[in-house]
């Protein structure tokens, strides 16, 4: 019975309902409402550095990112089919004048009437158009949690405009690449942090499915044969697909062992036929494109709802809302602390500065329960060289002996240390 309250409490504290407001990173406000997080200084800067970790990584990949408005007229959702298929989750219509607009819950409507602006060759596929785009959907009261399950969110999403089957199974390939990319870089390990699972359509439920019996055959053989070519381990779940195709999910746990999709990759060969999305082939003919849709690092509120619990609230530095506090001993050194800090923030480093009136020991445990990677400590040594004594928290849990002291280092080679870790986000 201990053994289980025990293991009960270091769940608790991993929690990311509980770490995110005591590490002020965000909070839901019953008068803002249900489902809809309010993110703090702190859970902004994560979620900014979420958000151009992945545009980057994805400009590197050829992926074009567009902006999209937040809502479109009915019709649009209607012409798609998702307003039948997921009335139940969107808001109801928006009555403006004589039209009917609706807040979107997926921009896949919005890309493709993008992509139809103009024709399109063969020479110009795979077309990757993404977007960091603002979803809303209307989960029941009795689903949300956190950041892991709201009623708006960013989503990291992508729509591969391809010429072929054939390029439509490399472009999800590349994405897999991509995803698993993006899990090593926060230190997520397949199998442990996450599985694959191939969701299936149902040939019986011509309602909830678009109906193409040999389509969703092919569909779900050529995304089993890819992952059996990858050799990853997966599972397959029957009724899990989209309404226009297959998938491949990425699963990922939280805490309470509740199982959630954190990415999906998905084959679709539904809607090119609804919004006849076409281009010229190398013989001046028209020919029906294929789409695959992708979300590399799924909702930022869901990934960061995993990352706040994977990590315990002790984000990696690149991600450490603080990424360094400096610590005057006494009133004595907060003139040459506050000259540390701003050469700290000149090099473009998080830092803050415990300027109060508090001991040395509080104030190093008050960084410590704010999970702050680095402490500078400045005392009557490190005015007079112009040095900071560097301490780490990493270090004291990997190396308890050595309590995270680093050393007495030049200013400048603490920016160097710390710039170096930056960029290679270790």
């Amino acid at each position: 019975m201990e053994e289980k309250e025990q293991k009960e409490n270091v769940l608790q504290e991993r929690d990311h309902k509980k770490l995110g407001p005591e590490l002020e990173l965000f909070y839901i406000d019953p008068v803002v409402g249900k489902g809809l997080p309010m993110f703090l200084p702190k859970g902004a800067i994560i979620k900014r550095e979420l958000e151009q970790f992945i545009i980057d990584e994805e400009t590197k990949r050829g992926y074009l990112h567009v902006h999209t408005p937040d809502l479109a007229k009915l019709e649009l959702y209607i012409k798609s089919g998702h307003y039948p298929h997921y009335k139940d989750s969107m808001y109801a219509p928006i009555q403006i004048d004589d039209e009917q607009f609706m807040l979107r819950p997926m921009t896949c409507p919005h890309h493709f009437q993008m992509f139809l602006s103009r024709p399109h060759s063969y020479r110009e596929s795979p077309m990757r158009i993404a977007e960091l785009a603002q979803l809303y959907r209307y989960e029941q009261s009795g689903e949300l949690m956190g950041l892991q399950r709201v009623r708006t969110f960013c989503l990291a999403d992508s729509h591969i405009i391809c010429a072929s089957e054939e390029q439509a199974v490399e472009e999800i390939n590349g994405a897999l690449d991509l995803i698993e990319y993006v899990a090593g870089v926060f230190g997520l390990t397949y199998g442990v942090d996450y599985r694959y699972r191939l969701s299936l359509g149902d040939r019986t439920n011509t309602e909830k499915y678009y109906k193409n019996d040999a389509a969703w055959e092919k569909g779900e053989g050529l995304l089993r044969a890819l992952l059996v070519k990858r050799g990853a381990e997966f599972f397959e779940a029957k009724d899990e697909a989209a309404f226009y195709g297959p998938k491949v999910d990425i699963q990922m746990k939280n805490v309470n062992g509740k199982e959630d999709t954190a990415f999906t990759v998905q084959y679709d060969f539904c809607l090119p036929e609804r919004f006849d999305l076409t281009y010229v082939d190398q013989n001046g003919e028209k020919k029906r494109a294929f789409v695959v849709h992708r979300s590399s690092i799924g909702a930022i509120e869901r990934i960061m709802a995993f990352l706040i619990e994977h990590y315990a609230g002790a984000f990696p530095l690149w991600l450490s809302p603080v990424q360094a506090k400096i610590l005057p001993i006494s009133d004595a050194h907060v003139a040459y602390a506050t000259e540390v800090l701003q050469t700290l923030k000149d090099a473009g480093i998080r830092a803050e500065l415990d300027d109060s009136n508090e001991t040395l020991g509080k104030k190093i445990r008050t960084a410590k329960m704010e999970k702050v990677p680095y402490t500078l400590v400045i005392g009557d040594a490190e005015v007079a060289s112009k040095t900071a004594t560097l301490e780490s928290r990493d270090l004291a849990a990997t190396q308890p002996d050595t309590k995270g002291k680093i050393g007495q280092l030049a200013i400048t080679d603490i920016i160097a240390k710390l710039t170096e870790e930056i960029k290679n986000r270790s």
